[in-house]
């Protein structure tokens, strides 16, 4: 058998996929397939080195934006113990690393600066003060900013961007380091709120890394910064390009707080972070030396059938029916599959245990009240559903996850107050498999002038175990879900994968 090296030089321009078929005309067994495909993907990775060229700080012009406090509202609480948010956008950009130091990177700073003026709650510190006090947002003039690196990477653009389980280490060098916490002479904890990191793969890309506290703001928040900023860039600096009434709205009278047990749990929750020394995702942690990241697609019509399928199941209509739905559904137990398979567990003794679930319900239009699309904070909760293992791996697995999800997310609908506390409550049970994003954001429609975003990537998640979601990067109605596993439950999870779409006719 020829050796790794050989494959390595006649692949080293191929995907996974090509790289399987070529060991596998060799006449090799599975195993084989896998150690060898590991070998390349790992000796490409080898090649992902990033060196940081420069960093500034970047905040408002001076004077365009007074010294300012703005509090944070019951919704805001829940997001503290979390992880940071790391976004990445790439972009094909076939210019050498001078072009954009020179004519690209003055007007990318410039451009942040500016839209500052409108998001300067980014710029700013959330300050934490012991209890009775209450978490807010402070910025002062002059003395805030924004942490902005810029980097080289000599890694290979398209392996990095690509679809197929490649190694979850490729693409944190990308990532950029927030500012620790840190306490102020008046015990007050001082949370930094944003940082940026431009990578260039010169004369093929460049990435735009973030990283954020999600106390700050949701998704939709954070895509206001960008498509702002993304529009004042392309304007080359004309602010006149904002549109007056799609100014933040920073007000948290708007949000009216939930009340009752529910309110009281949120800043239970803030408390109990705070007096944990505010622990979350500024401590690191390393990766597994085995594990792989990859995306799965799902086509417009591989989602529309699917949903066909959950509707002729639903024939007392109690359930909400979407892309995002039925997505999940399928992801999940692929992952529960998957699972099984790698811990050896054929015994039929757990077949009642559970797996619990966790996604973001959206609460902006159900609470009773108006909500501007505007409006700047986190205006999303938890919701949680239990399912049996043996529920999920049935024949109709994914269809009763399907169901269980869109009846919980209805159930939410017309009483999200209730059913809220209901999945505080389920949190405390056990571990959970969870999902990042949603389609809704549109992030593949930002746009700094060099085109859509060719990938989008949510790394926060390769540390837990839960799945990332976007909507599908060519517009056509499609969803892309992406996970980190090892190496072996990534190889039956493709597998079931597959197959789960062949059986469902998708």
């Amino acid at each position: 058998m020829q050796d790794h090296q050989y494959y390595l030089e006649c692949t080293k321009h191929k995907t996974r996929q090509d790289l399987l078929l070529l060991v596998e005309s060799c006449g090799l067994c599975r195993v084989a397939v896998s150690e060898i495909c590991g070998s390349i993907l790992s000796s490409m990775a080898q090649t992902s080195s990033v060196r940081v060229l420069d960093s500034f700080h970047v905040s408002p012009p001076p004077g365009s934006v007074p010294t300012t406090s703005v509090p944070l509202s019951s919704f805001d609480l829940l997001w503290f113990p979390l992880r940071h948010v790391e976004r990445l956008f790439f972009y094909k950009f076939p210019h050498p690393t001078s072009h954009f130091i020179e004519t690209t990177l003055p007007l990318l700073k410039q451009s942040l600066s500016l839209t500052l003026q409108r998001f300067y709650p980014y710029s700013a510190n959330i300050m934490c003060p012991q209890p009775p006090g209450k978490p807010y947002i402070r910025y002062i003039d002059g003395h805030d900013f924004i942490d902005f690196a810029v980097a080289e990477s000599a890694a290979d653009f398209d392996h990095v961007v690509a679809d197929y389980p490649r190694d979850v280490k490729l693409l944190h060098p990308c990532v950029p380091r927030l500012r620790s916490a840190h306490v102020n002479e008046d015990g007050v904890r001082v949370l930094p709120v944003i940082a940026f990191q431009v990578t260039v793969f010169p004369n093929t890309g460049i990435c735009i890394g973030s990283t954020y506290c999600h106390a700050i703001g949701d998704g939709q928040s954070f895509m206001q910064l960008m498509r702002s900023w993304t529009s004042v860039y392309r304007s080359v600096g004309d602010l006149s390009c904002l549109d007056e009434n799609s100014r933040p709205l920073f007000n948290r009278d708007v949000m009216k707080g939930p009340g009752g047990d529910m309110e009281s749990d949120l800043y239970n929750i803030y408390r109990q972070w705070l007096s944990s020394c505010g622990e979350n995702s500024t401590s690191t942690q390393d990766l597994a030396a085995d594990k792989v990241r990859a995306t799965f697609v799902l086509s417009r019509a591989g989602a529309e059938r699917l949903k066909h399928l959950v509707t002729a199941a639903d024939d007392k209509h109690q359930c909400h029916i979407s892309t995002f739905v039925v997505t999940c559904a399928l992801m999940w137990v692929c992952l529960i599959k998957s699972k099984e398979i790698v811990t050896n567990n054929s015994s039929h003794d757990d077949k009642d245990k559970f797996y619990h679930f966790i996604f973001s319900f959206d609460c902006r239009n159900l609470l009773g009240f108006s909500i501007p699309t505007t409006y700047f904070g986190n205006c999303i909760i938890p919701g949680c559903i239990s399912i049996k293992k043996s529920e999920a791996i049935g024949e109709n697995g994914i269809i009763f996850v399907a169901k269980a999800l869109g009846q919980r997310i209805k159930a939410m609908g017309s009483d999200w107050t209730d059913n809220g506390a209901k999945s505080f409550e389920e949190m405390t049970k056990g571990q959970f498999i969870g999902v990042a994003g949603s389609p809704k954001l549109r992030v593949y429609d930002t746009d700094f002038g060099w085109g859509r975003a060719c990938k989008v990537e949510l790394t926060h998640i390769d540390y837990d175990g839960a799945t990332s979601m976007t909507e599908g990067r060519d517009g056509q109605g499609g969803i892309e879900a992406a996970l980190a596993l090892n190496n072996h439950q990534m190889d039956e999870f493709v597998t079931i994968f597959e197959q789960s779409l062949k059986l469902l006719s998708v």
